[in-house]
């Protein structure tokens, strides 16, 4: 799989090189770099990291090439030559106001001096990087932070101090519902429990966990019996188009058997013709033959002349009555032929109609599926602006009226007005789970969105290909992501079945560290990217891309197609993958 992304960063790179995209050309190298890197060629992902350090437009991939360069040489141990890039990417931070990523240095340069057993050192980083991710709500990086610092201190067996920032870690973890990460701070507390021979605790920690472990099981087991459901539900409405299709088969047999009459009709019309000048060559070879056997009697028998004109006139009359005879029944024939060919016009007339019949209920199968489409989504939004109008805006409107009237003769009301929030942030949080798709959670990500893509290539009679890489690494990446990448391409689906008449499209997605790439080609129309301009598809790709800190490029031309390249940064719970962003 590494193989194949370095073969198509390198013919990215030759891209880029032929159009002179600069800022393409760096960001293949980059790639390139993290390929190396994975495959633990490490002297030439050092090479072409340090190649990006040239590029001074892009200070994103600066950055990255700063802390992916500090990585390597932390992991050869080289711990010298990382704090240096590490402290490279921190003074290119402080001049941006990078704030997550001198973060992300911070933990980077405390992981190294922990290596070296510099604990103060290490210590100051990583409480340096709480402050940062407290004060700019970067939650995920402050429960890091919290857990580094408890790892420190129970590396020093400072048990109590590591015992206080894994708890402030799990609280937070619980506030935001990281179960994953509850589970593994109270396997944490249950060892350090266990150091102090504080038994009790340990055990109660322990049934914390098993009970959170047996909490996601009983989920797994939900979201499985939703999945039996979901694929019960697809194999009924696959069983209707199995139906719908018979009985399209069963129509063109019958078109065929009519084609099939036509042509039996013309054979048996040829034949007669055939049997026909049969007939006159018969007719004619008989009259020859009279008029030798004439020929001879004149000779042969002068005599008999007189006879023998008397037979020639009473023969003559018997061929002119059936010529007489014969010239009506060849009008007849004539007439016959002219009735089957204006039939048989009839009949391919009445084909084509048919088979235009078929495609236009086809086109309708397809409209209605579309509209099918936009008539939920339009439900769900109704739904949900009555949610928010109901249930959460009503509460918060009784909160507002509490808090204006509240005075010193009534504090009372503040408990009241507590559990008013508390039942109001429970209905925000259900509501937020209800906009998830249930697929999601029942599904992998690529299964779904492959299925998704066969419906409608099988629905709009579109070529649709659909390549992936590192299909665990994106299966694995957060719901939230996966929603936002899933509307992303039903947007671009929606915009070239309307308006770029295209017959194929190709759809690729690559996670290579913490880079996700979303790659869109059509073969359509195309249209110039400078004049046209932003509908609301468009207008809609930019919110949810600018919302996810995403960056894309548009390539596309009249009768050349289009090409939308979509790169999305992604945040791990570990700090060596939340490095790798860049």
């Amino acid at each position: 799989m590494f193989n194949e992304s370095k073969k198509w960063h390198l013919k990215g790179i030759e891209a880029s090189q032929k159009y002179d995209e600069k800022n393409l050309f760096y960001t293949h190298i980059h790639g390139l770099a993290q390929t190396y890197t994975e495959l633990r060629d490490y002297q030439n992902a050092l090479k072409l990291f340090k190649e990006c350090l040239e590029y001074k437009e892009d200070t994103e991939i600066i950055l990255g090439s700063y802390i992916n360069i500090a990585d390597i040489y932390s992991r050869l141990k080289d711990y010298d030559n990382a704090n240096i890039y590490y402290k490279k990417g921190k003074t290119l931070c402080d001049k941006t106001n990078n704030f997550q990523g001198k973060a992300i240095v911070l933990l980077g340069l405390g992981e190294n001096y922990q290596h070296e057993n510099k604990y103060q050192e290490a210590l100051k980083m990583f409480q340096e990087a709480l402050v940062i991710s407290d004060e700019n709500e970067l939650n995920q990086l402050s429960i890091i932070s919290r857990s580094t610092i408890g790892n420190c201190y129970l590396s020093q067996k400072k048990y109590n101090d590591a015992k206080l920032f894994f708890t402030e870690a799990l609280q937070k973890s619980i506030h935001f519902g990281l179960l994953q990460t509850q589970i593994e701070i109270y396997d944490e507390l249950r060892k350090i429990s266990i150091k102090q021979e504080d038994f009790k605790n340990a055990y109660l920690f322990y049934e914390k966990s098993i009970h959170l472990k047996d909490s996601i099981s009983k989920l797994e087991r939900i979201k499985e019996i939703n999945e039996l459901e979901i694929k019960y539900q697809t194999t009924q409405k696959q069983k209707e188009i199995e139906s719908l299709r018979f009985e399209n088969e069963v129509k063109k047999l019958a078109l065929a058997s009519q084609e099939d009459a036509i042509k039996n009709i013309i054979l048996k019309e040829e034949i007669f013709k055939k049997n026909n000048e049969n007939t006159l060559l018969a007719y004619q070879n008989s009259s020859n033959k009279k008029r030798n056997e004439i020929a001879l009697l004149k000779k042969n028998q002068q005599l008999k002349n007189l006879e023998i004109n008397q037979q020639k006139n009473l023969k003559l009359l018997i061929i002119s009555a059936f010529l007489i005879l014969l010239i009506p029944i060849i009008a007849l024939l004539f007439q016959f032929h002219k009735r089957f060919k204006v039939q048989h016009l009839l009949n391919i007339k009445q084909s084509e109609i048919s088979s235009q019949k078929i495609n236009s209920i086809l086109k309708e199968q397809e409209l209605d599926l579309i509209k099918a489409s936009i008539r939920g989504q339009d439900k769900e939004r109704q739904r949900i602006s009555q949610e928010l109008h109901d249930s959460i805006g009503g509460n918060l409107a009784a909160i507002k009226l509490q808090i204006n009237n509240l005075n010193s003769s009534n504090f009372s009301n503040i408990q009241q007005i507590s559990q008013q929030l508390d039942d109001t942030y429970q209905q925000v949080r259900n509501l937020s789970h209800t906009l998830l798709p249930k697929k999601f959670s029942q599904n992998k990500f690529l299964e779904v969105l492959e299925s998704y893509l066969n419906n409608i290539g099988e629905a709009s009679k579109i070529k649709i290909s659909f390549i992936s890489y590192r299909k665990e690494e994106i299966n694995k990446l957060d719901e939230n992501i996966q929603v936002e990448i899933f509307k992303i391409i039903q947007e671009l689906l929606t915009n070239t079945i309307k308006h770029a008449q295209a017959t194929e499209i190709e759809v690729q997605l690559n996670c290579v560290e913490d880079i996700f790439n979303l790659l869109f080609e059509d073969n359509g129309i195309g249209f110039e990217t400078k004049n046209t301009p932003k509908g609301i598809g468009l207008i809609n790709l930019e919110n949810r891309i600018n919302k996810l800190n995403s960056s894309f490029i548009i390539d596309s031309k009249l009768k050349r197609g289009t090409i939308i390249n979509i790169e999305i940064p992604i945040f791990r719970s570990k700090p060596k993958a939340l490095i790798k962003k860049y």
